[in-house]
């Protein structure tokens, strides 16, 4: 059955499944919903209008969903989706989104948000991330699947961080990090392939390898961008683990660290 400690104030309009539990002095804001077996820690804020899948933690002091830090932001009735298993830590802030941006800040499953870290409007976040703590995201930033984000990294607005990619601790991001990437140093340099991540996820010997020559292609050889972006397109044709690099590199952003 659903816990809901005395202290705590949860909106009438509120969904809670059946097992969820709401810690001492939190809040829960009005059009919300929490699904089962997620459990809300002491003195936590969960704003109008969130949504929170099953199975996650919010630990102390968390504020989840509230309005963004924008001075374009008069009202509007945006919102922020958490999908499921995500842990997220002490301090953590998530905003919502943006009547100027997609209207909602959505994040995945599995993902481990760590403390003082930030995710600002309109940011969109995959599955099984890492964000290490006061690891911070400006507005209309795309994190995909496993990436790793260092302690004290800065990300800029608008830009995307690929699959796989690893942000050492302290990096400024200012351009877009292509997949499979590492990168460190303010602004962010490339400063490898995440190899380490890439074994400990399953990836096999020659996917790693093929992965290295990709990277050699993009950073190494002194191609042009197209050119670079033409030959790994052309090895992802045999190599299934480099289509998602050629898919990012061909998708308009910011254009990539380089």
């Amino acid at each position: 059955m659903t816990r809901v400690h005395p202290t705590a104030i949860v909106a009438a309009s509120a969904e809670l499944a059946g097992d969820v539990v709401i810690g001492p002095y939190s809040i829960v804001g009005a059009g919300t919903a929490i699904g089962e077996g997620t459990s809300i820690g002491a003195h936590v804020v969960i704003a109008d209008r969130t949504r929170i899948g099953r199975g996650n933690r919010v630990f102390q002091f968390a504020s989840v969903g509230e309005i963004p830090q924008d001075r374009k932001y008069t009202g509007d009735p945006t919102r922020t989706v958490i999908g499921d298993r995500n842990v997220i830590r002490e301090f953590v802030t998530i905003h919502a989104g943006t009547a100027q941006g997609k209207g909602v800040t959505t994040i995945g499953d599995g993902n481990w948000l760590l403390a003082y870290s930030h995710v600002a409007h309109d940011c969109v976040i995959g599955n099984e991330t890492t964000f290490s703590n006061n690891a911070q995201l400006a507005g209309h930033v795309t994190i995909d699947d496993y990436a790793v984000l260092g302690g004290f990294v800065g990300v800029h607005q608008f830009c995307r961080v690929g699959a796989h990619a690893m942000l050492a601790a302290g990096s400024i991001v200012l351009q877009d990090v292509p997949p499979y990437v590492t990168v460190a140093g303010s602004p962010a340099t490339p400063r490898g392939t995440n190899s380490e991540g890439l074994r400990r996820r399953g990836f096999g010997g020659d996917e790693i390898a093929a992965i290295r020559r990709a990277y050699k292609t993009l950073y190494r050889q002194g191609l042009a961008l197209d050119d670079a972006r033409a030959e790994i397109a052309a090895a992802a044709v045999a190599v299934p683990a480099l289509r998602t690099l050629a898919a990012f590199l061909e998708t308009p952003g910011r254009g990539i660290i380089r």
